[in-house]
């Protein structure tokens, strides 16, 4: 199936006037309302509502329905990066928004600060892309069961070249990063530097970052640094700040995943949750070995 995202200014009107044109699209839930579709659509996992087995021409697609306002702070904040972490990727843009379009190339320079700090001061473009595709799937489940292992390494693979278009200007424009030759990049690692994209992670994220920290210093009873950047120095010179960085984005990421995933029985109805199962362990069973 092909992907959309249909990120709408007033979801429940939207609704409205796509359950009149489309009833077929959804599941029973229709039958209760827009304003119902809509509450489930907000309030319940990643705030997405999707509609998948749609048949449009001799092609089936799902598409997904997201207020902006949600979108903004998912790619602003990284609340639950359920589709920040798909705009990490390259997709294909069909109608633009300026209040999406700022707030994504935020989100594209929080993807590229967290990778840097996975990385060692040596890397090459494929290892900084291969670590940027894979930050929105630590702590999801799915990445468990009906997913090729290769997925991520095969992804990137194949878009080299729209990955460079998506992230050549954003390195270019840090000064902590260089490009030296033959497709491999280095970077300042020194605390300090490291400690500067600490401190303008999304504001979810460097949460909770913060958080796994303060509780290792509280356990050997020294106090939290009052001032943002020595608490984001005393993260960097514990040496620990990739364990925080991968246990907070698991935290972040697997409640509304698993919610969301939950949530598809719902929208998608019996039939075609049985049917989107199936495929999963169809993939799951002829994974390579």
């Amino acid at each position: 199936m092909i992907d959309f995202i249909f990120a709408v200014g007033h979801s429940q009107h939207w609704h409205s006037l796509n359950i009149n044109q489309n009833r077929n699209h959804y599941s029973f839930l229709a039958t209760l309302g827009s304003r119902v579709v809509t509450i489930l659509q907000e309030n319940f996992g990643a705030g997405v509502y999707y509609n998948p087995y749609v048949k449009v021409d001799d092609m089936f697609i799902k598409y997904g329905v997201v207020s902006i306002d949600m979108i903004c702070k998912d790619l602003l904040n990284w609340e639950t990066l359920y589709v920040a972490g798909r705009m990490h990727k390259p997709v294909k843009i069909l109608k633009d928004d300026p209040r999406v379009r700022l707030a994504q190339q935020v989100n594209l320079a929080s993807a590229l600060r967290t990778a840097l700090l996975l990385l060692p001061k040596d890397f090459t473009e494929e290892q900084l892309y291969l670590t940027i595709y894979s930050l929105s799937y630590k702590g999801d489940f799915r990445t468990y069961f009906g997913e090729n292992p290769n997925k991520i390494k095969n992804a990137v693979s194949r878009q080299m070249e729209s990955f460079n278009l998506l992230y050549g200007g954003l390195i270019q424009g840090l000064p902590m990063v260089d490009f030296v030759a033959n497709g491999k990049l280095q970077q300042d690692d020194s605390p300090k530097a490291r400690a500067h994209m600490i401190q303008k992670l999304p504001k979810t994220l460097k949460y909770k970052v913060q958080e796994e920290h303060r509780m290792v210093l509280a356990g050997k009873g020294i106090q939290w640094p009052s001032d943002d950047m020595d608490a984001c120095k005393s993260i960097i010179n514990s040496g620990n700040h990739i364990e925080y960085i991968d246990t907070s984005l698991k935290e972040i990421i697997f409640r509304p995943t698993l919610s969301q995933s939950i949530k598809g029985i719902l929208t998608a109805g019996l039939f075609k949750s049985t049917k989107y199962t199936a495929s999963k362990i169809g993939k799951w069973i002829r994974r390579p070995e």
